[in-house]
């Protein structure tokens, strides 16, 4: 395959999940962030309502694979799906709606920022601030559990504004988009006038 013919198979494929396949691929991302939340939420709960001690706090899938918590790999892999994934669905959003996702990609791209950081540190086996673990530049004013349920929050909540504005567009909108999520535009029905009737 020459460079040319890769080029066009990899600018298919950013055209195909922005266009007839961007409702699929939006609905397959938003169920991995989704999950993803949702095990934030499950952990958070262990903390502050089943009263667990933080390391015992792994949310769901944490109490049968304990490794999943604590391997910073994973967690900035995750980072990186979710900045690659806000990233490449991007180009399918316009008007109001893509403003709201740009929101979410910069967001993200903090988070994965504060990731990285993590990482360096668990794989250098230096840890910054002074800190006895890993920390992160945020971590130092909260609580890691907290802070990386606020940071999945906040790219999660323009996330849903963005996907709601995108299959609710105003007319200029729905004009500019050319993907899959687009409204179709209602059949006109003419009511029958009583002349014609009868």
């Amino acid at each position: 395959m020459t460079t040319g013919e890769t080029r066009v198979s990899r600018s298919g494929l950013l055209e195909q999940i922005n266009g007839r396949h961007h409702r699929a691929a939006l609905n397959l991302f938003l169920l991995v962030v989704v999950g993803h939340w949702a095990e934030h939420l499950v952990q958070a709960y262990q903390i502050w309502v089943l009263g667990y001690a933080r390391p015992q706090a792994r949310g769901v899938l944490g109490q049968f694979y304990p490794w999943l918590v604590s391997s910073e790999w994973l967690h900035y892999a995750y980072a990186i799906v979710m900045l690659v994934g806000l990233f490449l669905l991007r180009p399918g959003f316009v008007g109001r709606a893509k403003g709201w996702w740009t929101v979410a990609l910069a967001i993200q791209f903090w988070h994965h920022i504060e990731h990285l950081l993590l990482l360096v540190q668990a794989q250098t086996h230096t840890n910054f601030f002074g800190a006895a673990v890993p920390t992160s530049i945020a971590q130092i004013f909260l609580p890691r559990v907290e802070l990386h349920l606020f940071y999945n929050s906040i790219v999660f909540l323009p996330m849903v504004v963005a996907m709601y504005l995108h299959l609710r567009p105003n007319r200029a909108e729905q004009t500019a988009m050319s993907c899959s999520c687009a409204p179709r535009p209602r059949a006109r029905t003419t009511p029958i006038s009583a002349a014609s009737a009868a």
